[in-house]
């Protein structure tokens, strides 16, 4: 099964970004984000930002996968 995490941008670096989520910091690449800026919280998988996203989904997207990990 894929997934996809939400995770904030922290820097940016031409088309890459170091975004962090749960502590952890991942290079992503945002060709598909218009506008990204520090700050903002976007869908990331397999490397790419796909969706850029509200503060409040990526707040309830990440609290929703912390009771999925709980729950295993």
């Amino acid at each position: 099964m894929c997934l996809a995490m939400p995770m904030k941008i922290k820097t940016i670096t031409g088309h890459s970004a170091d975004c962090e989520a749960g502590g952890l910091t991942q290079t992503v690449r945002i060709d598909f984000i218009n506008d990204a800026r520090p700050g903002d919280y976007v869908m990331v998988h397999a490397g790419f930002a796909i969706e850029k996203m509200s503060e409040q989904e990526a707040l309830e997207n990440m609290e929703l996968l912390e009771e999925i990990r709980n729950a295993l």
